[in-house]
C-alpha cells in the first residue's frame, strides 16, 4: 500500500447510516435510498415523534431486512448534536455516513427589512446543525479511518439571491466548512461533500418560500429556468446515495448542484 493510499471504502450494504433531517424532504428520501441500496442499519432523527414513527414505517416497507430506529432529537444546540452522536455511535455500532439536512422555519427577505435581532438566530439555525454534528462524529470516523459525509446546503451559498442575504451566508457557511473538512479529514479515509439544490419539489421549505410574498414571486421566476425540471427529493437523495457508496471513492469537497438548470452555479 502506498504512502497516501487508505483502506477500501464500505460497501453500502456493510454501511450505517445516520441521517440527521431524515423524517422527511430529502433526508428521508436519502434513507429510503440507502435501505434500497442494501444498508443493514438506518438511524432517522428528527424532532416530531408521529412524523418520525411514519418515516420510519416508510423505510423500512422498501426493506425489511433494514433495521431502521427513529431518535427525537435537535441538532441546532452543542448537546443535542452531542446526544444525537453519542446515541448514533451506540446504536449504530459506529457512524459510517453522516447525511446532515437540517433546515430553519425561515423565510427569503430583502436585508433591510430583517430585524437586526433575527440575524444571529437565522444564520445559526441554517449554519451550525452540521458543524456540531460533524465535530461530534468525525472523531469516531477519524479512529476507524473512514466514513462520509454529506451535508445539504443550497445554491444560495453560491450565487448571490435577492432575499438571500443571511440564508446565503449561512449556506455558504455550510459549503466552505464542508471542503475544508474534506482536505482536513481526507488522510483518514473521510470523505466530505455537500448537495446545494435550490427548489425541491415536496419538500416543507419549498412550499414555505413558494406559498405567498416577496419569496413567491421570487422562485416562481426561478422555476421558469430550470428547463430539465424542478427537482424532486429523490433526484438529490440518489446523488448522495452515489456519494457515498464506493462508487464515488475519490470524490471529496465538492460542493455540487442539482437545480433543473435554473443556474450554473
Amino acid at each position: 500500500m502506498g504512502t497516501h493510499e487508505i483502506s477500501p471504502p464500505k460497501e453500502l450494504k456493510d454501511s450505517s447510516g445516520l441521517i440527521v433531517g431524515g423524517t422527511a424532504g430529502i433526508g428521508l428520501a436519502t434513507a429510503v435510498g440507502l435501505a434500497q441500496a442494501g444498508a443493514p442499519r438506518i438511524l432517522i432523527v428528527g424532532r416530531g415523534a408521529e412524523r418520525g414513527e411514519a418515516a420510519r414505517e416508510h423505510i423500512s416497507s422498501v426493506n425489511s431486512a433494514c433495521d431502521v430506529i427513529f431518535l427525537s432529537a435537535d441538532a441546532s444546540t452543542v448537546d443535542g448534536a452531542a446526544h444525537i452522536a453519542s446515541e448514533a455511535e451506540r446504536i449504530l455500532d459506529g457512524v459510517d455516513i453522516l447525511v446532515s439536512t437540517t433546515a430553519a422555519d425561515v423565510r427569503p427577505e430583502l436585508f433591510a427589512n430583517i430585524p437586526t435581532d433575527d440575524i444571529a438566530r437565522t444564520f445559526n439555525q441554517l449554519a451550525l446543525p452540521s458543524m456540531y454534528l460533524a465535530s461530534e462524529i468525525v472523531p469516531h470516523m477519524t479512529a476507524r479511518r473512514g466514513g462520509v459525509i454529506i451535508n445539504v446546503a443550497s445554491d444560495a451559498g453560491k450565487t448571490a439571491t435577492p432575499g438571500e442575504s443571511v440564508i446565503g451566508a449561512a449556506k455558504a457557511a455550510i459549503i466552505m466548512f464542508t471542503r475544508t473538512l474534506a482536505i482536513e479529514a481526507k488522510r483518514s479515509g473521510i470523505r466530505a461533500n455537500v448537495l446545494t439544490p435550490s427548489l425541491v419539489n415536496g419538500t416543507a421549505s419549498t412550499e414555505r418560500i413558494t406559498s405567498d410574498g416577496f419569496s413567491a414571486k421570487l422562485f416562481a421566476k426561478a422555476a421558469q429556468q430550470a428547463h430539465l425540471g424542478v427537482p424532486e427529493s429523490d433526484d438529490i437523495a440518489a446523488l448522495a446515495v452515489f456519494l457515498a457508496s464506493p462508487a464515488a471513492r475519490r470524490l471529496t469537497g465538492q460542493a455540487i448542484s442539482v437545480n433543473g438548470g435554473i443556474s450554473a452555479a
